[in-house]
């Protein structure tokens, strides 16, 4: 089908652009609502938060999980904050301050007017989520707390201890079962969509596996929305949760969504590093430790004495050095890059060298333990647990690790794909954070999609669309469900000797190796020679254990790492084309002499959406120009 980029931006000043927008959408009539319905994939804070907003209002809901309770969602996973312009420290934080420091912090790389409209409604979400009972921290006197995160002079990030993605999740999911035991919304847990049903043109179903039982199961709707996260385990070793997976987006992907942006993705700066191939995955420490916590390496490379010994005149903080005006709070691109470069230059800590300080002891002294312990008690407890390392005592060691996309499907103003009737909510789109996303707002676009943004939109696109009735006995069902089993048939006949994780293991090492945190053209060029061989090795010598008509987690396993061998394509081949160094995708060739990203404005301030042509076959490239009218393109500094 011939696709058409048209982002939809409402005219008129960007502070009324939403307002106008909502007035002139077309609106569903309340006792229309109950005829219509929607499919919902994902329980995190996008999909909890869109499936019972939609059911609240009275649309018919069906929402779907691979977990076995919403509760498990990988947004529960998140630590820090979630960021509101809320101005409560009353120190000079407004919306334009929040939507200019997403827009720099991006690295200029996203559309203004979805980030504009992010900061307006961010002040909506605080409300909602303290309205559901949500235990942000709060001072003294009863007021909600506040703290700094990466990339703002200002403490705008609400927080509930180091927990504040389970407990926003838990406040969604209470909303979410409210709507399950009014039969407004139906939950369907333990099932892996696999593909999008297409009729005329518009997204009308899904097919999906039940992960219990491996049957095949069908559902018609007249919109569906995808809000399944990102696609950070493409890399093997991330802190996402081994069973996060761009399964969904990629089927989408190949019945015509495009992918935008896939070379956008953000590695972590405070993670625990690496201690062994035994490890399936990293762990998180939050941004917010940053706040106290001071990142330093020695001086002199190969300096290999316990932090006690190295005495305050042969350390380095390199962030407080060479970033004065926002020290250890850069955005993370800045931070992780800065951290291997300190690495690089054989002044990294720990047995394996590839680490380095976040040092607590000023803190302590300056506010107690007690303290500390309040801020901070539970990330330190996880990693006591994890390192055996007492972090009240010697300074915790970090590295910098995969954890976030801001790539994902192409998005139009009102969450749509190219595909008619596709929306895509979350982590699962490009919309809001450009070439790099700020602490803390991950949380808060997945909160404004489900609860603020999709409730409007997609009543528009069903009152302004002819959408006859349909049951799972059509054709294109048909089509889709016979395509899913085939697939699935396919991987169980390969009966090679290879094991799953060992190829997705291969697949990690070449994404960290050549297209993570430093890239270059001849690195990039290397792993599109091993990628289309790893996934040829995979369909030939894959191990897939088991039968299809059961719980079978293998085979749940070997699908996802099959579409990552195509999906991580796609990535390294965007990483290529961007011959630009702008938020975290850094080109070696293109840098300031003072190591810095080095954007070229003239060549690449777009958004490159991808369109599938087959399985090793070139994808088509669309460009949605990106124009700033708001905040002018500036070399980026924090210094």
């Amino acid at each position: 089908m011939a696709i058409t980029l048209d982002p939809k931006i409402p005219s008129g000043p960007i502070a009324e652009k939403w307002d106008r927008h909502k007035f002139a959408m077309k609106l569903v009539n309340p006792a229309n609502k109950r005829k219509y319905t929607v499919i919902v994939v994902g329980t995190g804070l996008a999909g909890a938060s869109a499936a019972a907003s939609l059911g609240e209002l009275g649309y018919n809901v069906l929402n779907f999980c691979i977990q076995d309770s919403p509760r498990r969602a990988h947004s529960i996973a998140a630590q820090g904050g979630i960021n509101a312009a809320k101005n409560y420290q009353n120190d000079g934080d407004s919306v334009y301050r929040l939507f200019y420091d997403t827009v720099k912090g991006g690295d200029y790389r996203s559309r203004e007017a979805n980030v504009y409209r992010l900061a307006q409604l961010s002040v909506n979400i605080i409300d909602q989520c303290v309205a559901q009972g949500v235990p942000f921290a709060r001072e003294y006197g009863g007021l909600l707390d506040n703290r700094s995160f990466g990339g703002a002079q200002v403490s705008r990030t609400f927080y509930a201890r180091g927990q504040t993605g389970q407990q926003l999740l838990l406040g969604a999911y209470q909303s979410l079962m409210r709507q399950v035991q009014q039969k407004a919304v139906r939950l369907f847990p333990r099932r892996e969509m696999l593909d999008v049903v297409l009729v005329d043109g518009k997204a009308r179903g899904i097919v999906i596996r039940n992960l219990m039982t491996g049957a095949i199961e069908k559902y018609v709707g007249d919109a569906v929305i995808l809000a399944t996260g990102g696609y950070g385990t493409a890399y093997y070793l991330s802190t996402n949760a081994v069973n996060s997976n761009v399964t969904a987006a990629w089927r989408a992907h190949k019945r015509g969504a495009l992918f935008a942006n896939p070379c956008f993705t953000q590695i972590h700066p405070t993670c625990i590093p690496v201690s062994g191939p035994h490890q399936s995955k990293l762990t998180l420490m939050s941004e917010s430790l940053r706040n106290d916590g001071r990142v330093w390496v020695p001086k002199n490379k190969g300096d290999r004495r316990p932090p006690d010994q190295i005495p305050e005149d042969e350390r380095d903080y390199y962030l407080e050095r060479k970033y004065p005006s926002f020290g250890n709070l850069v955005p993370r691109d800045v931070a992780s890059r800065n951290a291997k470069q300190a690495c690089d230059d054989g002044r990294g800590v720990g047995e394996s060298g590839l680490a380095v300080y976040l040092d607590f002891k000023d803190a302590i002294g300056r506010i107690g333990v007690d303290s500390i312990k309040e801020k901070y008690g539970n990330l330190f407890q996880m990693y006591q647990k994890i390192t055996d390392e007492d972090p009240y005592k010697v300074p915790m060691r970090i590295y910098p690790a995969m954890h976030y996309a801001m790539g994902g499907l192409w998005v139009d103003y009102n969450l749509m794909s190219t595909i008619p009737g596709l929306h895509v909510l979350g982590e699962a789109n490009f919309s809001d954070h450009g070439a790099n996303r700020l602490g803390a707002s991950a949380l808060m676009q997945g909160l404004a999609d489900g609860y603020f943004v999709i409730p409007y939109t997609i009543g528009d696109y069903l009152a302004a669309n002819p959408l006859p009735k349909l049951t799972i006995e059509h054709d294109a069902f048909k089509e889709a469900a016979d395509s899913v089993q085939k697939r699935i048939d396919t991987l169980l006949s390969v009966k090679g000797a290879k094991t799953i994780r060992s190829i997705h293991r291969e697949l990690g090492a070449v994404l960290w190796d050549d297209v993570g945190m430093s890239r270059n053209e001849a690195g990039l060029r290397r792993a599109l020679e091993r990628i289309p061989k790893l996934r040829d090795d995979f369909w030939h010598n894959v191990s897939v254990p088991g039968t299809p008509d059961n719980l079978n987690q293998s085979l749940e396993y070997a699908g996802r790492v099959a579409d990552y061998l195509e999906f991580a394509e796609l990535l390294t081949l965007d990483a290529l084309n961007r011959r630009e160094s702008c938020g975290g995708h850094f080109r070696e060739e293109s840098q300031t002499p003072e190591n810095e990203a080095l954007r070229d404005d003239a060549n690449y301030s777009y958004a490159a959406a991808w369109e599938f042509k087959g399985v090793g076959k070139a994808p088509e490239l669309h460009k949605e120009p990106l124009v700033f009218d708001e905040v002018h393109l500036t070399q980026r500094s924090y210094k």
